[in-house]
């Protein structure tokens, strides 16, 4: 589930739109936006999808990967035309550009990696799991300290990862083990995007983390292009890229009529489409124990969304610093 969940929440654009008229508040959420949050996870659906269809078929994950990003960034460049105005996509700080996108290409090869053993709501259940693994991390990374609610929150959401994987009962495999690096390389992606947001301009923020993949995996093309074998594959593979770059660019579209919090649940939804797909075309379904785990990541989740809206509504209304941090650690 390389694109989505907390990665696709945490997109760069709504940083930029915060004083924004148009955005309505957290209890107006436009029918538009929740149209667009249905049209994205189906996009991301699909990506998943194709990816596990490919990589069973023998395609190499690295190669893929590369063919999803490069499709991404011919995509993003005729939807942001970016030949009239090149300014646009200039970064302020190359180097933690480069870093970030490193962070989200480590996210897209290892969930590829997953995806050829782990069923699609197995993977997607774990990857769930990153929103509490970055608010845990917000706090010494960025200064968002959680409080002792949202840790035990987090705690649960670590205990609902424990009963998907099952460690030391012979289910714990190297699938799971790619599921947990894809998590959390995204969860630094996410971290950065939320340091980048402030100084990078929209338009680099979302093309050079398809960019840099394409040229760092460039000199492995000789080694690790295994060309799809009819043209049902070809359809397949070039597909990648579009459902990745056309599935940001609704998120995007999404944001900027609607805030953050009032679109935080919505990503869950992706767990009915992952679950439907993998029945329709690989004629799987998960167990008791994914779907036991999946729920409670989600109730997790979905709490501390709750929780952080509350924590805004309540510093809007602190009289001063010290009752601030005091609604904080509620």
């Amino acid at each position: 589930m390389a694109e989505s969940a907390a990665k696709a929440e945490h997109i760069p654009f709504p940083a930029s739109d915060v004083n924004n008229p148009k955005i309505p508040g957290d209890f107006a959420t436009p029918p538009a936006a929740i149209m667009y949050m249905v049209v994205v996870y189906l996009f991301f659906t699909f990506l998943d999808t194709s990816a596990k269809y490919l990589v069973l078929a023998g395609i190499a994950p690295l190669f893929a990967v590369w063919m999803r990003y490069a499709l991404h960034v011919v995509v993003v460049l005729f939807l942001l035309r970016g030949w009239r105005e090149l300014w646009r996509f200039r970064a302020q700080s190359l180097p933690l550009q480069v870093l970030r996108s490193g962070f989200l290409f480590g996210s897209t090869l290892f969930n590829f990696l997953a995806l050829e053993t782990l069923q699609l709501a197995e993977a997607t259940s774990i990857y769930f799991f990153g929103p509490m693994v970055i608010t845990a991390l917000a706090g010494p990374l960025l200064g968002e300290w959680a409080g002792w609610r949202r840790w035990l929150a987090i705690l649960a959401g670590f205990v609902g990862v424990l009963v998907i994987t099952r460690p030391g009962v012979g289910v714990f495999a190297i699938g799971h083990v790619y599921a947990l690096c894809a998590m959390l390389s995204n969860c630094f992606y996410v971290i950065m995007t939320r340091r980048l947001a402030a100084t990078e301009s929209p338009e680099s923020l979302i093309l050079y983390p398809a960019l840099v993949p394409v040229i760092l995996l460039a000199p492995t093309l000789p080694f690790t292009v295994s060309l799809p074998p009819d043209l049902w594959h070809w359809i397949i593979l070039l597909s990648l890229g579009f459902y990745g770059a056309l599935g940001h660019w609704f998120l995007i579209r999404a944001y900027r009529i609607a805030t953050a919090s009032a679109l935080a649940p919505y990503p869950y939804l992706q767990m009915v489409w992952m679950i439907a797909a993998g029945w329709l075309v690989f004629g799987q379904l998960p167990d008791g124990w994914t779907i036991g785990g999946a729920a409670i990541i989600v109730a997790s989740g979905l709490y501390i969304v709750h929780r952080e809206h509350r924590l805004r509504v309540q510093n809007s209304a602190a009289p001063n610093a010290e009752d601030e941090e005091l609604a904080k650690k509620l």
